[in-house]
């Protein structure tokens, strides 16, 4: 059987205070100039939050969650926390890494959904760390997509059930359900599994919650970019509905998002709340699944997977389990 000496979960990372903001922001840019007016809408965006993202303190929460999940399962695997754009980051990560004589060790990438953002630069972020690191920084090897496994479709169901369950019993069958997911340039979804990976879990994890009527809009689209982007954007989705349907009650489900961060937050239960008070109709969100105990037993399971080549494989739908490993050509920033 293969031998992992470690688990490293990669995440996003997100400012812990008020002068961690600015910082965190251009390292997102990747050295790219921001326009000020851009660079001080975004800020005042976290500082409404105290300059916080709770995804740190969410991932913190998972890793506790997985620690014990592995110790209680797979005994001897140690867990390691790396972020793409905060610290720890993921160079800090792979150094310590090697300080404690880690050789092999597996990734857990905090998205189910495969495309460039969201896969493919997580990988390269890896390899740049490692090579940072340099001859002791071990091999890392990335636990496989899991947009259709039923430990994330599973809790994303139940998650909706929670939302539903806060609205007038009277009122729960006629509530639209809309998910949200991170926009991405068309130019990069055309060369990636991300719209139809979307659908699928958005359809399986609507089935599971006894809803036939749902919708997939999109936010978080970047201010700076004039490319066209995946639409709808959930603004314009919502006016739609306003216009033609009249719902009384919105469930948005952030099944893009595994974790609690600023997004969500500003553009969901900020912006989009007040542009549904607008309109007259009431809103309920779900909460992510990041921490839901079906969500971190999926993770051992993804681990146990690579250890044990006869464990079974789980998904939902016809598509089938991803590959462990993806074609040399998925997800490519340039055609």
């Amino acid at each position: 059987m293969p031998q992992f000496d470690a688990l490293l979960v990669v995440s996003f990372g997100g400012p812990e205070g008020p002068d961690q903001v600015v910082p965190y922001l251009r390292n997102v840019a990747g050295g790219k100039n921001i326009p000020s007016a851009v660079l001080d809408e975004l800020t005042a965006r976290y500082m409404l939050f105290g300059g916080v993202s709770p995804i740190n303190e969410q991932t913190r929460a998972l890793l506790a969650a997985l620690a014990a999940e592995l110790a209680a399962h797979l005994p001897g695997m140690s867990v390691y926390w790396g972020n793409q754009f905060w610290h720890p980051l993921l160079a800090e990560a792979v150094e310590q890494m090697a300080e404690d004589g880690i050789r092999t060790a597996l990734a857990f990438v905090t998205s189910a959904f495969g495309s460039y953002p969201s896969c493919r630069a997580y990988m390269e972020e890896i390899e740049r760390a490692r090579a940072e690191v340099g001859p002791a920084a071990p091999e890392i090897h990335k636990l496989r997509l899991y947009y259709n496994h039923p430990g994330f479709i599973e809790p994303m169901a139940q998650r909706i059930t929670e939302a539903l369950a806060h609205l007038p019993s009277e009122r729960r069958a006629s509530a639209r359900l809309v998910f949200t997911a991170h926009s991405l340039p068309v130019s990069l979804a055309e060369r990636s599994p991300y719209r139809q990976q979307l659908y699928e879990a958005c359809a399986l994890a609507a089935e599971r919650a006894g809803r036939s009527n749902w919708d997939l809009a999109y936010q978080s689209r970047s201010p700076r970019s004039t490319a066209p982007w995946l639409e709808p954007d959930v603004a314009q989705l919502v006016r739609r509905l306003a216009e033609h349907d009249s719902p009384k009650d919105i469930v948005v489900a952030p099944i893009g998002f595994l974790l609690e961060n600023v997004e969500i937050l500003y553009e969901l239960d900020v912006q989009l709340a007040e542009l549904c008070g607008d309109l007259g109709i009431n809103l309920a969100r779900t909460a992510p699944v990041g921490t839901h105990p079906r969500f971190v037993q999926m993770i051992r399971q993804l681990v146990l997977e690579r250890i044990d080549p006869s464990a079974p494989r789980l998904a939902l739908g016809a598509s089938g389990p991803w590959p462990d490993l993806c074609p040399a050509d998925c997800c490519l920033p340039q055609p």
